[in-house]
């Protein structure tokens, strides 16, 4: 019932701009985005704050170039990917992180080590959207449910899916071109 008020008003919002296609088709796809994906319209938007507040107070805390951090949250849940100069960045960020409000848990998977190379991250890339391209073809995966997150070869899937839909996506992304590693984060239902 939430998702069908936030749509409607949503939709006021957009017919209010007369013309900017732009905000519309940006708000269509992001309305459609919410409409199918199982966490409220609430976690989903504190999600999106969760990850601008994390890369604010990160970018803040760390400006040095030596230290890469990503943050991606899925109901409240976070999970820090990249390189640090050192164990106390690392554990330094996590702390950060899970000061933010309405964070559950963090997952802290960020490597002491030099920052990727750019093929690196090229690679890690092709490896994200070639696994949510063979998503969409597959029926017993629900792809605006999983998010995808690739470092350094290693595949992180997180999201709300049952049981039978996290074995399915681990599989589909382990049988993936340049995997090494794939490390399921899922919130099982039912």
């Amino acid at each position: 019932m939430n998702k069908l008020i936030y749509l409607m008003l949503a939709g006021a919002v957009v017919a209010q701009l007369q013309g900017c296609a732009a905000a519309v088709v940006g708000g269509a796809a992001v309305g459609a985005s919410v409409a199918l994906d199982r966490r409220t319209t609430g976690v989903y938007v504190s999600d999106q704050e969760i990850e601008l507040n994390a890369m604010d107070r990160l970018g803040k805390a760390y400006p040095q170039k030596a230290n890469s951090i990503s943050a991606t949250s899925y109901n409240k849940q976070v999970l820090l990917t990249g390189q640090v100069q050192d164990e106390a960045t690392r554990s330094g960020a996590a702390k950060l992180v899970k000061e933010i409000p309405d964070v559950r848990t963090v997952f802290d998977e960020l490597a002491v080590g030099t920052v990727s190379s750019f093929t690196t991250d090229a690679n890690d890339t092709a490896i994200t959207s070639n696994i949510k391209a063979r998503m969409l073809g597959d029926d017993k995966v629900p792809t605006n449910n999983i998010k995808v997150v690739t470092e350094s070869g290693v595949v992180y899937l997180m999201g709300l899916v049952t049981q039978a839909e996290a074995k399915a996506a681990a599989e589909l992304a382990s049988r993936s071109s340049g995997v090494t590693k794939v490390v399921t984060l899922f919130e099982i239902i039912n």
